[in-house]
């Protein structure tokens, strides 16, 4: 498969391993692929782990799939079933247990959010590069406010003022992921209908398009726009985004939004797949430094 090319300065496929320390879900997902890895290897079946820690096939499934978190006795027990006694290696498990078990930033929304995107903020705070696709709405990375308490009233329209205003503050906390020290790539192709419905009307579109006028100026984000003109052949018709990750023992993700729900895929050909469709459209949208000029002309119908 052929790749295109990436925007200057953008990451490769995996680029400082281990450079930083794993985030609860990145550590969660490498210390379950850890154990899966050990339990096979020592040709223990998941029934006899499960026995092992006085559990269900089900919890040594999600605890493999790094979908919870892990208790120590439960660690020290599958550790010592494996045959794993090296103390150092048991400590390195254990350091790792201890990130997954940390409460994300997002803990303090859990009234307001829902399970299944809860993941993917986990994910996003991993990632190294985030290449995403639009049809509809803009990313909630890029979002201002005043469109994203737009955007959250048409899904939650019938939630009171305050929890709406709570799933706002969410998605601005969210956004300090362009700012940290150690920012991700972000990687985005807009389809052109986006930017050319006015939600929130005309204030809040003016605000939103100086606003990523802004953000195209971090050196970390490359934004693309998708015309019309472009073909069925290239356009994936729904939302996508990939993820990619420095830890080797990190597969790719592709995470597909739903209107009540989300699929959250890492098979290999099921990823390919994907990526093949991103990169049609990264190829086929017009190029990053077209953006400011197709956006400071849509900026000029609405002053």
């Amino acid at each position: 498969m052929a790749a295109v090319n990436q925007p200057e300065g953008a990451p490769s496929p995996r680029r400082d391993a281990g450079r930083k320390e794993a985030r609860p879900t990145a550590a969660r997902i490498v210390l379950g692929a850890r154990l899966r890895a050990l339990r096979q290897a020592s040709g223990v079946s998941r029934e006899d782990a499960a026995g092992r820690i006085r559990g269900s096939h089900a919890k040594i499934t999600r605890l493999e799939r790094g979908q919870v978190g892990f208790k120590e006795r439960d660690l020290e027990d599958l550790l010592t079933l494996y045959g794993v006694l090296d103390p150092a290696e048991r400590e390195e498990c254990y350091a790792l247990a201890r990130q997954a078990n940390t409460p994300g930033w997002w803990q303090p929304y859990n009234d307001v959010l829902e399970s299944w995107f809860e993941p993917h903020l986990g994910l996003e705070e991993a990632a190294a590069l985030i290449r995403t696709y639009e049809v509809q709405f803009l990313p909630g990375l890029l979002q201002t406010e005043a469109y994203a308490r737009a955007v959250t009233r048409l899904g939650y329209g019938g939630w009171p003022r305050a929890r709406i205003e709570r799933l706002v503050r969410l998605r601005m906390e969210r956004q300090r992921l362009l700012t940290r020290e150690d920012p991700p790539r972000l990687w985005v192709v807009l389809d052109e209908a986006v930017l050319r419905r006015p939600f929130g009307g005309p204030d809040v579109m003016r605000e939103q398009l100086e606003h990523l006028l802004r953000v195209m100026e971090l050196p970390q984000v490359s934004l693309q726009i998708a015309p019309f003109s472009v073909g069925a052949n290239a356009a994936a018709g729904t939302p996508v985004t990939i993820l990619r990750f420095d830890d080797p023992q990190l597969p790719d993700k592709v995470y597909l939004e739903q209107l009540t729900g989300a699929v959250y895929l890492d098979k290999r050909h099921e990823v390919d797949q994907y990526m093949l469709i991103m990169d049609r459209l990264c190829t086929a949208a017009n190029p990053p430094e077209d953006t400011g000029r197709f956006l400071r002309h849509l900026l000029g119908q609405y002053r």
